[in-house]
């Protein structure tokens, strides 16, 4: 449907009028602030008699103008990424029929204006407040998305159609992890777990020694960054964090499970919403007959990228101090080589997506070196359906790494949906 208008959309301001409206191209402030509003490469319309905000533009930009005593220019202005009006919104007579018009193009409008608020005298076409600007705006569709001011008379503001604004609520998270160490390991959670939780999201990082900094409540608890819980974690102030929240879910497996205490393990897999295991074992061991319980894998391994190694030199890990490398080099120095020993696991599962060998030693616990982690052998039989024989080199098969990575990397983005899914369900509830 085209729409028109007559040709008295826009008033002839008198003379003293205009050269208070238009500034010379080389002193106008409201061009030079413009300009920080406007993206390198946009489709620049300008309506009114500017001009001064072409030689400001950044880089790629392609510049019209368009005097608004004319028809409104429907093509153009569809065409264009953002409209610009610099002083020529005082001298239309109709702002209605304008901005009926800027509807229908549907791009931002950057547009500067004299509000009466401000107390500038008489003698423009039309008469705007604060307040009757944003009624204006808000009726034909559009928001304020930012507002600065100019000099003591005007501001300039650059509107956003209301359709593409999307309500954002902010939540509160809660993570807690035993990443006081810092392992790679543990920054890579660190990591994995930012990326998937939403932009709006407050997020509030918890280890060991910072348990008693929790806040009273949150819309969110997630308990462990991909790591394996151990008997710290299942004390009763996780355990009091975990039931504050209105949602709260697990991201771990388990290590020295000959000293875990089943009941304390159980009991906080009941609070939780979902627990996304990190190996089978820990589903078939703790999971059996829970719905809450789903098998994620490692989900380290999706910071690995599949790659072949170029170094014959064996490789041996004995230990990881954090900050030693930053996290992409150590990643790369791990992968340059065909062959590699670790006593960690992280730099093990981060070898399998390259080496040609590997090996291994379990990590003994502290207070009883009889018993070891088993992560190392959960992890195997998770990606190889089968366990290794410690500190002895086997031949790394690598279409069962690339089929448990590419399960794995599903998996997250499941993760992703169910978090994603929870707070919009807290959201919704709080309304």
């Amino acid at each position: 449907m085209g729409l028109h208008v007559n040709r008295n959309l826009a008033l002839e301001a008198p003379s003293a009028i205009a050269l208070r409206m238009q500034p010379q191209a080389e002193t106008d402030p409201r061009a030079a602030l413009a300009a920080q509003f406007i993206a390198a490469g946009a489709r620049v319309l300008e309506l009114g008699r500017g001009g001064a905000l072409r030689a400001l533009l950044p880089n790629g930009c392609h510049y019209s103008i368009c005097d608004l005593s004319a028809d409104f220019p429907t093509k153009a202005a569809t065409e264009a990424d953002i409209i610009v009006m610099l002083g020529a919104l005082e001298t239309v007579a109709d702002a209605e029929t304008l901005f009926t018009h800027l509807r229908f193009c549907k791009h931002d409008v950057l547009l500067s204006y004299h509000p009466t608020n401000l107390g500038r005298g008489r003698g423009f076409a039309n008469y705007f407040s604060f307040y009757d600007l944003t009624l204006l705006f808000d009726r034909y569709g559009f928001r304020i998305e930012c507002t600065t001011p100019i000099d003591d008379a005007q501001v300039l503001m650059r509107l956003t159609p209301s359709e593409r604004l999307r309500p954002v609520a902010t939540c509160s998270v809660a993570v807690i992890s035993d990443n006081d160490a810092g392992n790679l390991g543990g920054r890579l959670g660190y990591h994995m777990i930012n990326a998937l939780l939403p932009g709006e999201a407050e997020v509030h990082h918890l280890t060991f020694s910072t348990l008693p900094q929790a806040r009273g409540h949150y819309d969110l608890v997630v308990l462990g960054i991909g790591n394996s819980l151990f008997r710290p974690l299942l004390g009763d102030d996780v355990l009091d964090i975990v039931s504050r929240a209105k949602a709260s879910i697990g991201i771990f497996g388990t290590q020295y499970r000959e000293l875990i205490p089943r009941a304390a393990l159980e009991r906080l897999i009941d609070r939780l919403d979902t627990w996304f295991a990190r190996y089978e074992d820990d589903v078939l061991l703790y999971g059996r007959g829970r719905k809450n319980v789903v098998h994620l894998g490692d989900w380290l391994i999706d910071q690995f990228p599949l790659n072949r190694p170029s170094l014959d030199d064996p490789l041996q890990i004995d230990d990881e101090t954090a900050g030693e490398l930053a996290l992409d080099r150590t990643i790369q120095v791990i992968q340059q080589h065909r062959q590699v020993y670790s006593s960690r696991l992280a730099p093990l599962l981060c070898a399998l997506t390259s080496a040609e060998l590997a090996a291994y030693a379990e990590q003994p616990a502290a207070e009883m070196p009889g018993i070891v982690s088993g992560r190392f052998r959960s992890m195997l039989i998770d990606v190889f359906g089968r366990s290794y024989d410690e500190k002895k080199f086997f031949m790394v098969d690598r279409d069962a790494v690339t089929r448990y990575k590419a399960r794995v990397h599903r998996n997250v983005a499941q993760v992703g949906e169910r978090i994603d899914a929870i707070l919009r369900n807290v959201a919704v509830a709080a309304v």
